[in-house]
């Protein structure tokens, strides 16, 4: 199979300069559009990448193809998800804007993707999605959009949504496809988890349509887009209704109190996850899109969010990194292990402070876990908000002594030392993921 030249029927879009993607046509007349990013290891949806496949999904609709195959042209992955990166550049444009403009400023720049998802799946033609490797946050989005996911029969080949690991949710449809297509109770454990389903436990829950062996998705992927000439998405099929739509707020709220009683609050983005179920379910799916971003419009621009991807994904990778190349260093031991001690409070020692340090998330042997109290600050930080307690003072004055043990190396560690040091902070000295760590700019 050779890459042929398209010429659009529609001359606004040039898909003749696709460099994200790439088409390929078979001699039956079943196009490929082949994800391979230049320059990477595995796909991310780049600013690039959607626009591209916008582009593409808007001509399909018109164009003479029996159907499509979505496939990879990297070895190790369908797709890894979105780029943090320019994500958080995002980030910053949106929070630079004045205040009563940032919603819809992020509505219209994140809502693109969804909306290219929704003209794929909407074109009158049949598509299939050929899986072998990772397809996660995005990459599951995309497959989620195709009619037919065929997957490879490998353990490293796998569906998952992973953004509440990050403090986002899955935004461009993937909290309203993966509970339409698996119910919502089987959704839950991805979409609030961060879960990855592989091999027989994806097609049993509804999101994998086929489970062949390696080398083979993409020619079974081609043969169901030949014999399903009419594919649409079950949403979009008369007299369609979900089955869970009328227990999904019983569960919902059921699932909300779980979330509390784990998060004591501090974490919004499964409960703007459980917002976007409970509320798009119900809803015509055009609707229930909207919906969603919406929410996601309202919860990226919180502080949550860009300090977990700082320390979650960019630490875990520099920590990653950095042991690779032979440790993680002394330096960044050292600096760890006394912040880590300035942290302690026995449980005799101070029961204010450690009350209160339990109270904000922090997670350690000396302090005892407290029920959550019913309190949801609007605020990022429960301690910032009024009114002042003693509780939150003794807090205040704490994680300043905190702060200021950080300060001391703060000079002494790269930026890449200093992301890594959180994230050992977070995963081993259970400093709250919310705020990021000690090096985060936010602590107070």
């Amino acid at each position: 199979m050779k890459p042929i030249p398209i010429q659009p029927e529609n001359a606004t879009v040039a898909l003749a300069d696709l460099k994200e993607f790439r088409l390929e046509r078979s001699n039956n007349d079943v196009l490929h559009l082949v994800f391979d990013a230049p320059g990477r290891a595995m796909n991310l949806f780049s600013n690039a990448a959607i626009a591209e496949l916008g582009m593409f999904a808007q001509w399909l609709s018109g164009s003479d193809v029996r159907g499509v195959v979505v496939r990879s042209g990297k070895p190790s992955a369908f797709c890894a998800g979105a780029d943090l990166t320019e994500l958080g550049v995002a980030y910053d444009m949106i929070m630079a804007a004045p205040a009563d403009r940032r919603s819809q400023l992020a509505y219209d720049h994140f809502f693109r993707l969804s909306w290219a998802f929704r003209k794929l799946e909407t074109a009158g033609k049949p598509v299939a999605a050929a899986i072998a490797g990772l397809a996660l946050g995005g990459g599951g989005e995309l497959a989620l959009a195709a009619h037919h996911r065929v997957m490879t029969d490998d353990p490293r080949a796998a569906f998952g949504l992973p953004e509440s690991l990050v403090g986002l949710l899955p935004g461009a449809g993937g909290t309203q496809r993966l509970p339409r297509l698996a119910g919502v109770e089987a959704a839950l454990p991805v979409l609030l988890e961060g879960a990855r389903l592989t091999g027989q436990a994806a097609v049993t829950a509804g999101v994998i349509d086929e489970l062949v062996p390696a080398g083979q998705e993409v020619a079974a992927a081609e043969r169901w887009v030949l014999g399903n000439p009419g594919a649409s998405q079950p949403w979009d099929r008369a007299g369609w209704r979900p089955a869970d739509a009328d227990r999904v707020a019983a569960i919902i709220d059921k699932k909300r109190a779980d979330v509390l009683a784990d998060t004591l609050g501090h974490y919004p983005a499964p409960l703007a996850i459980l917002d976007c179920v409970g509320t798009g379910l119900p809803q015509p799916f055009d609707e229930a899109i909207r919906a969603e971003m919406q929410i996601f419009a309202r919860l990226i621009q919180r502080r949550e969010p860009r300090n977990m991807i700082r320390t979650m994904f960019l630490g875990r990778l520099d920590h990653d990194r950095l042991r690779k190349a032979g440790g993680v260093g002394s330096q960044v031991e050292h600096a760890v292990a006394e912040i880590s001690a300035e942290l302690d409070v026995g449980r005799g020692e101070n029961a204010v402070l450690a009350a209160a340090l339990a109270r904000a998330g922090f997670r350690r042997d000396s302090l005892q876990r407290p029920a959550f109290d019913g309190v949801v600050s609007d605020q990022a930080f429960w301690f910032e908000a009024e009114p002042a307690t003693d509780a939150k003072r003794a807090l205040r004055r704490h994680l300043a002594g905190v702060h200021e043990a950080a300060g001391r190396w703060r000079s002494k560690l790269s930026e890449e030392e200093r992301r890594a040091a959180d994230y050992l902070l977070v995963k081993e000295f259970g400093f709250p993921a919310y705020l990021g760590g000690v090096f985060a700019a936010d602590l107070l």
